[in-house]
């Protein structure tokens, strides 16, 4: 049985999953469905067509489906689905689609989005991501599996980052990320592998020592990236993280991100 405080607004046409606790003063619209077992801790707004998966936990003051900050908005009714296992602290907003950007903004499952952390439109989010306070992402990013976005970052919009990757505090992210890449600095350069977060992943040594001698051959060898890029692509049966960086390097629309001495 759900539980629903008093002082909350459960408009007509909501749907509130078997045990969950709806807090007080939260607000909670007509095309919204929440699944069981969630807690909406207080002062929580949800509106548009969101979903929200089983086993979420959400702080005050958290706005999900509010509209995207898009100029091309026009009031449609767009959705946002969040998926199981998410908690969501104070302030996190995370804005429904645009028609133009596909109509759904999407956030994979068992997320952790700290406090003020922002999912823009359109924007689609993977599994066991990290945001950590302040964390932003402007409209239509990708966003893969297992990344960590640190503290008071911002990624433009448009923007892919591969599965994996680490991004560090204060970062400008304006390029495509290859997928377990670690990348820092006011405007964030590619510094190197995700190591840590490849270990904790079960990559063993020698996975490690192959994915990492293909780094250096394409951003740190002879010649120019255009010429190296093309040398590495025969690597792409020695491992499936390589397979999946040249994949993704030869998928992208934007500028990808290089390390500060690469050319």
């Amino acid at each position: 049985m759900s539980k629903i405080d008093p002082t909350a607004r459960i408009a007509d046409g909501a749907v509130i999953g078997e045990g969950t606790e709806i807090g007080p003063f939260c607000i909670i619209g007509p095309n919204v469905v929440i699944g069981a077992n969630c807690k909406l801790i207080g002062h929580v707004h949800v509106t548009a067509q969101t979903t929200i998966g089983d086993d979420c936990t959400i702080y005050p003051f958290a706005s999900l489906g509010t509209p995207p900050q898009s100029l091309s908005y026009r009031g449609e009714l767009t959705k946002l689905r969040i998926g199981s296992g998410c908690t969501i602290r104070e302030s996190v907003t995370m804005n429904a689609g645009t028609v133009a950007g596909g109509g759904i903004t999407t956030v994979g499952d068992r997320g952790y989005f700290m406090n003020c952390s922002h999912v823009g439109h359109d924007c689609h989010v993977g599994n066991d991501v990290i945001f950590a306070t302040s964390a932003t992402l402007g409209g239509h990013c990708e966003i893969g599996d297992f990344v960590f976005i640190g503290g008071l970052s911002a990624v433009h919009q448009f923007t892919r980052i591969g599965p994996q990757v680490m991004v560090g505090g204060v970062c400008g992210v304006r390029d495509d990320i290859i997928p377990f890449g670690l990348v820092n600095g006011q405007y964030a350069v590619l510094e190197g592998l995700n190591l840590i977060g490849m270990k904790r992943r079960k990559f063993t040594k020698q996975r490690l020592a192959t994915v990492r001698g293909f780094y250096q051959k394409l951003f740190h060898g002879p010649g120019t990236f255009a010429e190296r890029l093309e040398a590495s692509r025969p690597l792409a049966g020695e491992d499936p993280a390589i397979a999946e960086i040249l994949d993704f390097i030869g998928k992208g629309k934007r500028p990808l991100c290089l390390p500060a001495i690469a050319k």
